[in-house]
């Protein structure tokens, strides 16, 4: 393997900057913002989701510092890159030493063959391990020990070669003391305290050694000794402080990994949050580029589905430009009012949505700063508009239900006063107006106990009833107040299933959602035989259904996005209370209530039904049978 593939080989391995990935966008990433011309010029429609978006590596390194991100998601520990650090520097030593003994030899200073064969022998072994493939990451444990091989292959060498080459060369003018810092001090950095100051005291002794050596061949004593205890005392504060500063660096690593931990753990929630929430959120920049859409905002943006997802270029787009020009003037103006401003979408002729748009800056603007993105919530008008009538309807079924409580006892002194005046009135016309007066007193009683109904209540317990036993009962006692006959010709046509259907409702509750389906239907429907269809079935495990179907004119679409509308009546005596009773009643049992048309040809087009839970029934629950 030659020098400079493998160089090319480590150029490659090196971790590249990732894409934009995080939820904001990666708001530093220049990648991000380079935007075609195609792209930033070109109209047309919508562009809508086709597809998964692809896939990212790493979700939230942009919510992190650059360095902090590359660090912690390299996947390499700090003493392993320190490690490869001195590794790297052993191969650039080896070969500074063979080119120093080959520049002595140009100069005509011959090196002598044991240094020469030492130095060869060292740029061979380090360059050897440097090139060596890299084989998983190294453990501080690896180094903790004399004689793991490791540390002999790296420390240990260094000590030997070093060592030989000053003992070698006494005379030579090349000083290879200097050389003795790396081994001390990748000891010092990468080692444990006590074995770090070890291999200074190893050191220490060789300088000794050489000095006494020189010594008794005929040095000064005084200066060698000075020298040598010098050098040792430095190559000791060499490992203390790298010893310190390693112990540092180690502490920094273990706090920025818990750090990002957390931090990625809180980007996940806000997240979570942002892309749960009912609102639209943009992020957009100056250019018009999205750098983050929530699937909300998605939704809005498009027709119908979802536009594509985040990066995507506002401009350019026809329906959007009327959005496109807010954000520009919300960067002119750097100020947004706090109710907002809608906007409106023309998707196409006859397609348009308003949105009440509220523009954020990421930061707090200041002296002789630009902006660079904002945030944008968006939300539907006719949503707000939707909320709007609900909190009204419920500050008016507030205030209804206490008037109406009120009425009651006003009412029942009317209903008993003119009870006790048809005691003993005789004559025709007087007992004819009292007639009236009972009749509107008990229209007055059905409003007012509509109205207590509406009103909430306390929290339902979850009842368990036999659905087909109850239904049967209802249908019985209806056909009997309605005057409708039940047999093969009559108008109502009753299908319930053979065995006890268990549902969660409570059953006077039932009787009268079904009481009322049935009064409406037997209202607008004919006297023919079957007129009228009932019917209870099971749909699956979880749910059951009952419909009551008519064969009445069918419902104009004008009407029926009223039906369940509080005070929203057809008839001029009718409260308009009925359908949304029916509605607040399933819904406090887990169930629903719609109205469907059913499709051309079937006799009977309009049907209301009824979703409700089932709940499994006891063996001896007892059932109740429909009877003529």
């Amino acid at each position: 393997m030659s020098t400079s593939a493998t160089g090319t080989e480590r150029r490659g391995s090196r971790r590249r900057p990732t894409a934009d990935e995080s939820w904001f966008g990666a708001f530093e990433s220049a990648e991000d913002t380079q935007i075609g011309e195609d792209t930033a010029h070109t109209s047309g429609p919508v562009p809508l989701d086709t597809g998964p978006a692809p896939a990212t590596a790493s979700l939230d390194s942009r919510l992190f510092s650059r360095q902090a991100e590359r660090i912690v998601s390299a996947g390499q520990s700090a003493f392993d890159r320190i490690f490869r650090t001195f590794i790297g520097a052993r191969a650039a030593l080896g070969v500074a030493l063979a080119l120093a003994l080959a520049a002595t030899g140009l100069f005509g200073s011959r090196p002598s063959l044991p240094a020469a064969l030492v130095s060869v022998a060292y740029g061979a072994l380090a360059l050897t391990m440097w090139l060596l493939p890299k084989r998983g990451t190294v453990e501080p444990k690896a180094l903790a020990e004399f004689w793991n091989p490791l540390w002999l292959a790296t420390i240990g060498v260094d000590l030997v070669c070093f060592s030989a080459l000053h003992v070698l060369t006494p005379g030579s003018s090349l000083n290879y003391v200097a050389l003795l810092v790396l081994p001390v001090l990748m000891a010092g950095v990468l080692t444990p305290r006590l074995k770090a100051l070890a291999t200074a005291a190893a050191v220490t002794l060789i300088l000794f050694g050489s000095a006494w050596r020189s010594v008794l061949a005929g040095g000064q004593m005084t200066q060698l000794l000075t020298q040598a205890g010098l050098a040792s005392a430095g190559f000791f504060v060499i490992t203390v402080l790298a010893g310190e500063l390693a112990g540092r660096l180690a502490r920094e690593e273990l706090t920025a990994r818990g750090n990002m931990e957390m931090a990625r753990q809180q980007a996940a929630l806000n997240r979570l949050v942002i892309e749960e929430m009912q609102d639209g959120v943009l992020v957009v920049d100056r250019r018009g580029r999205v750098r983050a859409a929530n699937p909300a905002a998605r939704r809005l943006l498009a027709p119908e589905g979802m536009c594509r997802p985040a990066p995507f270029q506002l401009r350019g787009v026809d329906a959007w430009r009327e959005l496109v020009s807010t954000v520009e003037r919300a960067f002119v103006e750097s100020s947004w009012p706090e109710a907002g401003r809608d906007v409106t979408l023309e998707f196409e002729p006859g397609l348009a949505r308003t949105l009440r748009v509220r523009v954020r800056f990421t930061r707090q603007r200041a002296a002789q700063a630009n902006e660079e993105f904002c945030v944008l919530f968006l939300e539907d008008v006719r949503n707000m508009q939707a909320r709007s009538r609900q909190e009204k309807l419920a500050a008016m079924g507030r205030v209804s239900a206490g008037i109406a409580h009120e009425i009651r006892n006003p009412l029942a002194a009317i209903a008993q006063a003119n009870a006790l005046l048809a005691e003993d009135s005789t004559d025709p016309a007087q007992r004819r107006l009292m007639r009236m007066i009972a009749d509107n007193v008990e229209r007055l009683k059905r409003i007012v106990d509509d109205v207590m109904e509406v009103a909430p209540g306390l929290p339902q317990e979850e009842v368990l009833i036999d659905a087909t036993a109850q239904v049967a009962a209802v249908c019985s006692e209806w056909a009997r107040a309605a005057g409708v006959g039940l047999g093969e010709r009559s108008v109502l046509r009753v299908e319930l299933p053979g065995e006890p259907l268990g549902v969660a409702f409570d059953a006077e509750h039932l009787r009268r959602v079904l009481v009322n389906l049935l009064d409406n239907a037997r209202r607008h429907a004919s006297d023919a035989p079957g007129a009228i269809l009932l019917r209870l079935e099971s749909r699956d495990a979880e749910t059951a259904f009952l419909g009551v179907a008519s064969d009445g004119a069918p419902i104009p679409p004008e009407v029926e996005r009223y039906l369940f509308e509080p005070f929203f009546s057809t008839r001029s005596r009718g409260t308009g209370l009925g359908l949304y009773i029916c509605r607040e009643l399933c819904e406090r049992y887990g169930a629903s209530i719609d109205y469907r048309a059913r499709p051309p040809g079937d006799p009977h087009g309009n049907e209301f039904f009824v979703v409700m839970r089932r709940l499994p029934l006891a063996d001896n629950e007892a059932r109740l049978h429909l009877t003529s």
